[in-house]
């Protein structure tokens, strides 16, 4: 079917499924409800523990984003 051939009410269904089908996408946390290892644990506490940090241009240029 062609999108001129359909209602307008059909039209905002289709747009609203499209649009609820990309927040979806965008919100969903592909790692939700698994469980982190205890390394991992281990290092966030330490990391949180530790007085160091790092700028946000420095993480910019470390991950070559911006």
């Amino acid at each position: 079917m062609k999108v001129t051939e359909l209602t307008t009410d059909e039209l905002k269904k289709l747009i609203k499924e499209a649009v609820d089908e990309k927040f979806r996408e965008i919100l969903f946390d592909p790692d939700d409800g698994l469980e982190l290892r205890d390394e991992v644990k281990q290092r966030l506490k330490a990391s949180l523990a530790s007085k160091k940090r790092i700028s946000l241009e420095e993480v910019k240029k470390r991950v070559r984003i911006m």
